[in-house]
C-alpha cells in the first residue's frame, strides 16, 4: 500500500507542476519535508504559485467509504492563508475507477466550496515503446 500511495502522490505532484505550482512539502519525498497537519487532517502535498498556496490530497477506495470524508474535504477547501486571508486551493487526486464517486461527493458542497476544489484523475502513464519487435535493421557501423 505504501508504494501505491507514493506513486499516487508522485502523479499528483505532476498535476501541480502542470498548473505551475512549486512543491513546498510532500509526503514520501526525498528532499522536501513532510507537510504538517492542517487542523486534525493529514495532507499529502503543500504547494505554492507566486503568492497563492494549494493543498493536495489523494483519495483511495477506503477514503471514499469513510463517513468523515465530507468534513475533511469541507475543512480543507475552506482554508485561508494566515496573514492575507487568500483562499487555499484544494487539489484532490482520485484513481480513475473512483472518479465518478468523488465527483458526486463534491457536487454536494456549496458553490463557494466547489470552486475552491480541483479534482484530478490519477492515471499511471505508460511510456510507448519506440522499438519495433521482429524488425531487425541492418547495422551500418560496427
Amino acid at each position: 500500500m505504501d508504494s501505491a500511495k507514493r506513486k499516487y502522490i508522485d502523479l499528483l505532484v505532476e498535476e501541480f507542476w502542470k498548473q505551475g505550482y512549486l512543491t513546498v512539502s510532500r509526503k514520501y519525498g526525498t528532499y522536501l519535508p513532510e507537510p504538517a497537519k492542517v487542523g486534525d487532517f493529514d495532507v499529502d502535498i503543500i504547494a505554492r504559485y507566486k503568492k497563492n498556496y494549494a493543498i493536495g490530497i489523494t483519495l483511495s477506495e477506503e477514503d471514499l467509504n469513510d463517513p468523515h470524508l465530507i468534513n475533511k474535504i469541507k475543512f480543507l477547501a475552506t482554508r485561508q492563508t494566515k496573514f492575507t486571508n487568500k483562499r487555499v486551493l484544494l487539489f484532490i487526486g482520485v484513481e480513475i475507477e473512483f472518479y465518478k464517486n468523488a465527483k458526486t461527493l463534491i457536487e454536494l458542497f456549496d458553490h463557494d466550496i466547489k470552486k475552491n476544489i480541483k479534482l484530478f484523475q490519477i492515471v499511471e502513464k505508460s511510456i510507448p515503446s519506440v522499438r519495433r519487435h521482429g524488425n531487425k535493421e541492418k547495422i551500418i557501423f560496427s
